[in-house]
C-alpha cells in the first residue's frame, strides 16, 4: 500500500467512524496486488528464499549426523573428562552470538569460506544445542534394555542404530525442529559472515522493504513464516512424545 493510498484509506476510515480511528478486520478494498508484486515483480525474493533452503537444510542434516552420535556418547559411555567436556558444551550453548563472533569470523576466514553458504552451514552443523537436547532423551532409555540386547549378542553399533535412534527419535526430531526454526529466522550470522548480498537468506529480505510497501511486507512475512509453522505443526506429535519420553525412569 503506497503512502497516498494509506492516507486515503485512513481518511475513509475516519469518515466512517465519525471522527474516531478504527481498523476493520477485513480491508475495505481487498486486492491481490501485493501478491503479484512480490511473487512476479521481485526476483530477489526467490533468490533469498532458495538461499535460505541451501543454508538451512544442509545445516539441519549435518546436525543429525554430528549431534546424534555425540549425544549418544555423552549419554551411554564413560570416557576421560566426559563431564568437563559436557560442561564446555553447556557453556558454549548459553554464550550469545556476540561473544563468539570474533573467533567464529577468524576460523571461517582461515577456512576461506566467508561469503559462501558454508559460512552459515558449518557453524550450525557443530552447534551444541542439539547435542544437549538429545543427550537428555538418550539418558532416558533404560539401561536394562541395553544390557538385555548385549546379552543377546547385539554389538554397540546395532544397539545405537536399532535401539538408541528409534527410542530417541522424539528427542532427535524435537531438537532438529527447533534448530530449523532458529536457522530459518537467523539474522546476525548472515549479516556478519555474508558481505555478498547474493548469498543473503530470506530473513534479511524483510528489513529491506520500505515502509511504503506495507502490503508487500505483510505477504513476505506470511510466506517466510509458513515453512516454520508447517514444520512445527507436523512435528508437534514428536514434541509431545519427547516431553513424555523425558519422564522415563530406569
Amino acid at each position: 500500500m503506497r503512502g497516498e493510498e494509506l492516507t486515503e484509506y485512513i481518511g475513509v476510515v475516519l469518515d466512517q467512524g465519525k471522527g474516531y480511528v478504527s481498523w476493520p478486520l477485513v480491508p475495505l478494498y481487498p486486492t491481490l496486488k501485493s501478491f503479484v508484486e512480490l511473487l512476479f515483480d521481485a526476483p530477489q525474493f526467490f533468490v533469498m528464499f532458495w538461499n535460505s533452503c541451501k543454508q538451512v537444510l544442509p545445516a539441519v542434516l549435518g546436525q543429525f549426523f554430528v549431534a546424534v552420535p555425540a549425544a549418544w556418547s555423552f549419554a551411554r559411555y564413560r570416557f576421560p573428562c566426559k563431564n568437563i567436556l559436557f560442561y564446555i558444551y553447556i557453556v558454549l550453548m548459553i554464550l550469545p552470538f556476540q561473544v563468539t563472533i570474533v573467533s567464529s569470523y577468524l576460523v571461517l576466514n582461515k577456512l576461506h569460506v566467508l561469503d559462501t553458504h558454508l559460512a552459515i552451514i558449518l557453524p550450525a552443523i557443530f552447534s551444541t544445542f542439539p547435542v544437549f537436547i538429545m543427550t537428555k532423551f538418550f539418558k532416558g532409555i533404560p539401561e536394562e534394555m541395553l544390557e538385555a540386547a548385549r546379552l543377546d549378542g547385539a554389538g554397540e553399533g546395532y544397539i545405537f542404530f536399532h535401539i538408541g535412534i528409534p527410542l530417541g527419535n522424539a528427542g532427535i526430531i524435537s531438537a532438529l525442529i527447533l534448530s530449523f526454526i532458529e536457522l530459518w529466522n537467523c539474522i546476525e550470522q548472515p549479516l556478519t559472515f555474508l558481505r555478498d548480498k547474493s548469498y543473503w537468506p530470506l530473513s534479511l529480505y524483510l528489513p529491506q522493504i520500505s515502509a511504503d510497501n506495507l502490503g508487500v511486507s505483510f505477504i513476505a512475512s506470511l510466506i517466510m513464516m509458513l515453512p516454520a509453522v508447517l514444520i512445527f505443526l507436523k512435528g508437534q506429535e514428536y514434541l509431545e512424545q519427547g516431553i513424555v519420553a523425558s519422564g522415563i525412569k530406569q
